[in-house]
C-alpha cells in the first residue's frame, strides 16, 4: 500500500473534544469514589477488618487512575498553552510539602504505610505548584507499590536547583522502569513503550514538567534510581 491509499486516522475537532469532555466527567466522579472511599476509612473503627482493606485497595486503585486520567487531561490541553497555561510562581517548600501530604495521607494511613518527610522549612522557589503536586502524588502513588511499609518525601536545595525526592524502602525499581526513567529525559533514546510500561504515562508527564521548568539555560529533569536514604527505589524532580 503506498502513501496515497493508505487510510487516513486524523479524527474530528468535535470528536477529540468530546473524548477530553468525557474523560473530565470519570475524572469528576472518580474524584467523588475516592473522596467518599476516605471518609469511609476514617471512620471505620477497626483497620483489621476485611472490609478494610478491601476499601484501602479500592482507594488505591481510584487514586492510580485518578492520576492517569489528569495526566491526560493535561497533555491533551497541551499544558503549557492557553487552554492549560504553565504558571510559575514563588512558593513556599513548607506549604508544598503540607500540600502533598496532605491528598496522600487517607491513602498511606489506609495501607499502613509511614510518610517521612525533610525539608528547607523557610525554603521559597519558583515552580508551578499545581504540576507539581501532581508529580509528586503521583510519585507517592507509585511508590506505594514498591515499598514494605515506609516513604520518604525529602526536598533540599542543591546548588542551583531544587530536588525533590519520593523514595521508598521495597527491592528497588526493576530495571526495565529505571530504563524508562532514562528514555524520558533523553531525546536520543527510544521514547517510553506505553504498552509495555504501566508507569509510561505518568513518566512521560512527569519529564514534561520538569522540562518546562527553565531558568538561564537550565532546565528541570527526573531520575529514576535505587538506594537512597531508604534503600529502595527514588524518584527524583530537580528543577532549576
Amino acid at each position: 500500500m503506498d502513501e496515497q491509499e493508505a487510510p487516513q486516522h486524523e479524527g474530528s475537532p468535535e470528536l477529540f473534544m468530546f473524548l477530553a469532555s468525557t474523560v473530565h466527567d470519570m475524572k469528576n466522579s472518580i474524584s467523588v469514589l475516592s473522596g467518599t472511599l476516605e471518609n469511609l476509612l476514617s471512620s471505620h473503627s477497626s483497620s483489621s477488618d476485611p472490609q478494610y482493606g478491601q476499601m484501602s485497595h479500592m482507594l488505591y486503585q481510584t487514586k492510580r487512575l485518578n492520576d492517569n486520567l489528569i495526566q491526560l487531561l493535561a497533555l491533551y490541553k497541551d499544558v503549557g498553552k492557553p487552554g492549560y497555561p504553565f504558571d510559575p510562581a514563588p512558593r513556599s517548600v513548607r506549604e508544598l510539602v503540607e500540600q502533598v501530604s496532605g491528598q496522600a495521607r487517607m491513602l498511606l494511613q489506609s495501607r499502613g504505610i509511614t510518610l517521612d518527610v525533610e525539608y528547607p522549612q523557610h525554603a521559597i522557589w519558583t515552580l508551578d505548584e499545581d504540576l507539581v503536586i501532581g508529580v509528586l502524588v503521583h510519585a507517592i502513588n507509585n511508590a506505594i507499590r514498591y515499598t514494605r511499609d515506609r516513604v520518604r518525601l525529602a526536598i533540599s536545595i542543591d546548588g542551583d536547583y531544587l530536588e525533590l525526592r519520593v523514595e521508598d524502602n521495597g527491592s528497588g525499581f526493576p530495571a526495565a522502569l529505571l530504563e524508562a526513567g532514562i528514555s524520558a529525559m533523553d531525546p536520543q533514546r527510544a521514547r517510553i513503550d506505553f504498552l509495555s510500561n504501566s508507569s509510561g504515562l505518568g513518566l512521560y508527564f512527569s519529564s514534561e514538567v520538569a522540562k518546562m521548568h527553565k531558568h538561564r539555560q537550565r532546565r528541570g529533569g527526573i531520575v529514576l534510581e535505587n538506594g537512597g536514604a531508604l534503600g529502595g527505589g527514588c524518584f527524583v524532580l530537580r528543577l532549576p
